[in-house]
């Protein structure tokens, strides 16, 4: 394929302003050969070396062709900001099968290096905010959000769990007028007034996954499973003080703010992720009981320490957490982040240790009480 004989009309563009140019182009066989710009637009003629011709490669027209040429810049695409569309079918399609270099990437000595270094800072400045400055800054603030914005947030959270359990009408509850009553009262015994003064609600959900956890705004989660799942009142006890321990620490809440600074570096990088979205991400990282060992550890602490107040077992949390991984292995929802943890056995040795502070234990429900909430799910 060889080139027209003569000049052919294209549009021109100066890279300075948005004004297109009427030009004629021309094939020049004199070493180095080139395209000559030629009209009346300032800055023409122009000779662009055939060899250093460049495409934009990102156009959907494939009837014109978009070329510029390789110049003296400080870019790390060295290119001249000046752009010749060209339409005549007989230059365009000559110019595509004869420049062999025409849509390669050009780059600067160094320019991958440092392009590298730079993607390596900012990934380093990435993980610095994700796992350093999100957490101080969610303990931190914590402690400053209003407890009725907290409160709805954890509502909504609840609706949503429901919501993938039960589909759009939710998981049905089990809410006997005596059951929630005898809830309620364990966790008062647990709760630390001087360190939570807001109101807590227990919610027990009907499904066969053992699983407890708290969420935002004193909302304590059980499901039936967890309940089915306990051998002794102690037993479920012990899990009430452990998630009374996270909602006194206001654990749900710093895992909320670190979710939201979270998706939002995220929804920079991938796209948005605000909205409803966080809370579905939320609602999940609960289910998984995505807490860090230190507030794991703090939530027992705080368990084992109410219980002994109360003259109830410590012991009985390890008792459960022995029993449920001997059972279940490594999977079912709260017993996958048990057995899991990786300080697991000191937690249930620990436990077991707290025992021997209460002399002459007391059961922290009577077998009527426990009976009461075990059938409340029962339909009994």
């Amino acid at each position: 394929m060889r080139p027209p004989e003569g000049p052919v009309a294209a549009v021109f563009f100066d890279g300075q302003t948005s004004s297109r140019h009427e030009v004629s182009v021309s094939v020049d066989w004199r070493t180095p050969a080139a395209l000559i710009l030629d009209g009346t637009t300032p800055g023409l003629p122009r000779r662009w070396p055939l060899d250093r011709l460049r495409a934009l490669s990102d156009r959907a027209d494939v009837k014109t062709l978009v070329v510029t040429v390789v110049a003296d810049t400080e870019d790390e695409a060295p290119r001249d900001p000046a752009r010749l569309v060209i339409a005549d079918p007989a230059l365009r399609d000559w110019i595509r099968t004869s420049r062999p270099d025409l849509f390669r990437r050009d780059l600067r000595e160094g320019a991958r290096f440092r392009l590298a270094t730079r993607a390596i800072g900012a990934l380093a400045a990435f993980l610095v905010i994700l796992f350093v400055l999100l957490p101080q800054m969610a303990n931190t603030l914590a402690g400053l959000i209003p407890a009725e914005r907290e409160a709805q947030l954890g509502k909504a959270t609840v609706r949503q769990i429901e919501m993938v359990f039960g589909g759009s009408g939710g998981i049905a509850r089990c809410e006997t007028q005596d059951a929630l009553a005898i809830w309620n009262a364990l966790a008062e015994r647990f709760v630390d007034r001087a360190a939570y003064d807001a109101p807590l609600t227990v919610i027990v959900l009907d499904d066969p996954m053992v699983n407890a956890f708290a969420a935002p705004g004193g909302h304590i989660v059980f499901f039936r499973g967890m309940i089915d799942a306990a051998q002794s009142p102690d037993e479920l006890a012990a899990v009430m003080a452990h998630e009374v321990g996270h909602v006194v620490a206001r654990d749900p809440t710093r895992l909320m703010l670190r979710s939201v600074g979270s998706v939002g570096l995220l929804g920079l990088l991938l796209g948005d992720f605000a909205g409803g979205g966080l809370i579905v991400i939320l609602a999940d990282q609960l289910l998984d009981s995505s807490y860090s060992s230190e507030a794991e550890l703090q939530a027992d602490a705080y368990a084992f320490e109410r219980m002994v107040a109360e003259g109830i077992d410590p012991g009985a949390l390890g008792d459960l957490f022995g029993r449920l991984r001997d059972r279940h292995g490594d999977v079912d929802g709260l017993v996958s982040h048990i057995v899991t943890h990786p300080s697991l056995s000191e937690r249930m040795a620990e436990a077991r240790r707290q025992s021997e502070r209460v002399g002459n234990p007391s059961p922290a429900l009577t077998e009527a009480q426990f009976e009461t909430l075990k059938a409340s799910c029962r339909g009994d």
